[in-house]
This record gives C-alpha cells, structure tokens and sequence, in this order.
C-alpha cells in the first residue's frame, strides 16, 4: 500500500506476526502442561478479566519491536508489569515464552517489564503526536479455551487513527461472512487472518500465516442503500451490556430470530473486524450503567477499518467516539456502528430504546 503511513505499516505487521506466533505458542502450551488458566500461567485483574503470559509477552514484544523503529512515538497498552514483579515464576513463564519465539532479542526480566510498563505511561493518547495502541490479547478469556481472539494494534496521530494492524491467528481467512462467526469457529490449520488499512487507503485482508503468497484483497465497500438487510454483530454471553434492550432494538431494526445474529462473538476487536469484513454491518452496545466505559485498546485502529469500508460509528447518544480524552472513552457511553446511510436511522430507534427505559 502506498500511504503517508507506509513504513509504520509494514513494522507493524511484522511485528503482528510475530505476536501471533506468541500466542499460539502459548495457547499450544509448547513449553508446558500446565493449563492455560491455571495460577502459573494467568491472572485475575481487579476487573476480574484475566491476563495471561501471552498478554504480557506481546505487549513486551510489541513495545520494544515498535520503540525499536520509532522511539519518539508514545504507547498506550492495556497491562502493567506490576502484577508480573509480584509473581516470578509468571514471570519466567513471560521470559520463556519471548526467548522460544523471539530469540533476536536479549530479553531479561528487567527489560520486559519496562517494555510492557512503557505502555502505562501515557493518560491519554492526546499527550504525544504519534501514540501506538495495543491490546496484546482481546478476548483472553475466549483465548484461555482456544476460541477466537485478537491481537490489536493501533497508530494515533493527535489521537486520531492513521494505521490499524489486527491479527486473528485463529479466523480462517477462507471463511465466507454467509457462513456466520461464532466465537467457537476457529482455523484448526491455525493459518489465521490479516487486517490492516490507513486512514483513507482503504482496508485489506490476507492470510496471517501467508506461505503461499497469497495477495492481499482490498475488503469490499458495504452495501450502501436505504434498503440493505441490518444484519447484526453482538455478543450474547457477555453481561456488561443490557441484552433485554439489545434484544428491543434489534427488533425494532428488523433484526429478529435467533438466526439473524450471523456474528456473535466476545472480543470487541473480533467484532469490529467482522463489520470490516462484512460478517455483519451493524452494531450496538448499551452499557448496564452510564459510568461504564469503553477502553481504547478495545476499539483503537480496527474501528477505523469498518469506517473504510463504510461504516459509521458513535456512542449510542451519536457523539463521536473521543479517542483523545483518556485510557477510557470517557466521553461516551456505548457504541453504534452502522452503514453510513442508516447510521442516523439506528441511533435514533437505540434513543427511543434508551428513553424508555430511563438510561437517556
């Protein structure tokens, strides 16, 4: 792709690929028998989501890869090394699995947490020019049972979003959007998919694991026109949104049965990157509270690739998502993505939806 961006591009997906091969080392427990999720190879966050030693390992690797290149740029990642100086035998599970995969590296115990703290330093993506973001593993627990996940990373240029690189080392890139997703439909060849896109470029797909050359594919525009079929991406099993209003609004789109929810998956990157491929091409996510928030390593540079390929995004109240106000969007509550057409359209019915039920 010939872009202002080219360079951050192509280091970014190498270094993509590269977290990818972490992660299914890791989820293949190459280096151990021990489960995935037991006390040795993971934790429980005080917001009870758990990390595991390849949430930590890629974060340290996609620092140390990135600052390598662009060591004036900022970062901002999900986790803290706090937890890791506190349990040494995590952290040798961390060391093991960088050493294994990434051996052109000296790593130490020392280094890795600075990288992976390099990533907390910044409040807001507003504090530097050029500001990476990255969700080393969205979808942990889904990872943790060898189901679908992602790996995220995004480039901020005064916090707005210029690069977006995601790896989905379990999605089989032959997968047609007529044939649904589901969190449990994984790429047994773990060959997996390859996002990425610029800001006004456009946005392409190739396979992750790619040994047969096989060229990128620019991803299709979405059906544009007042009388495209709705068809949704959400997920059913996860409690911080209000499923009874997700339920009411779907119907009141048209989007009825069980059937109709093509995609259903719990990672946020999962399912922005389903909209861009057009698994789906709307989305909605009202909060069981006002105070909850969404947090930027979720979202970051694969929302930007559904933009391209038409969609429109916003809170549920049709404010622009801020992605310079903090860590959290803590300017918005919730999400809804749509065609560009019918965005206003389904912001209007989740207002209705909101309205009565008294969370407007």
């Amino acid at each position: 792709m010939d872009s202002p961006y080219a360079k951050e591009l192509v280091t970014a997906i190498e270094a993509a690929r590269l977290a990818a091969q972490i992660s299914l080392s890791v989820l293949s427990q190459s280096f151990s028998s021990a489960s995935l999720s037991s006390s040795s190879n993971s934790l429980i966050k005080d917001d009870l989501s758990p990390v595991t030693i390849a949430d930590f390992a890629i974060q340290a690797l996609l620092t140390t890869y990135l600052s390598e290149t662009f060591p004036s740029h900022g970062f901002i990642g999900e986790e803290s090394a706090d937890d890791l100086r506190e349990n040494p035998h995590l952290l040798q599970r961390v060391l093991d699995a960088l050493i294994l995969c990434c051996p052109g590296t000296e790593w130490t115990p020392e280094l890795i947490c600075g990288k992976i703290d390099e990533c907390t330093k910044l409040k807001s993506a507003s504090e530097g020019e050029f500001v990476w973001v990255f969700d080393p593993i969205d979808g942990t627990k889904t990872f943790i049972q060898g189901k679908q996940f992602a790996i995220n990373i995004a480039l901020l240029q005064k916090a707005k979003q210029v690069v977006s690189v995601v790896a989905l080392p379990l999605w089989d890139f032959g997968l047609e959007p007529e044939e649904g997703i589901k969190d449990d439909k994984v790429d047994e060849r773990k060959l997996g998919t390859l996002l990425y896109g610029v800001r006004g470029y456009g946005a392409f797909v190739e396979p992750l694991v790619n040994e047969d050359g096989v060229e990128a594919k620019k991803l299709p525009m979405i059906s544009d026109g007042k009388n495209n079929r709705l068809r949704e991406v959400t997920c059913t099993n996860l409690d911080s949104g209000v499923s009874d209003l997700h339920s009411l609004v779907a119907e009141r789109l048209g989007i009825v049965g069980e059937g109709d929810t093509e995609a259903d998956l719990l990672g946020w990157v999962p399912r922005w990157a389903s909209l861009a491929m057009g698994f789906g091409n709307v989305t909605v996510w009202i909060y069981k509270s006002r105070e909850r928030k969404g947090k930027i390593w979720d979202h970051a540079g694969v929302m930007m690739l559904f933009e391209e390929v038409g969609g429109k995004i916003s809170d549920v109240d049709g404010k622009e998502i801020d992605l310079g106000i903090g860590r959290k969007f803590e300017g918005n509550y919730g999400f809804v993505g749509a065609p560009r057409e019918r965005h206003g359209e389904v912001v209007e019915v989740v207002k209705g939806v909101l309205r009565e039920a008294g969370l407007s």
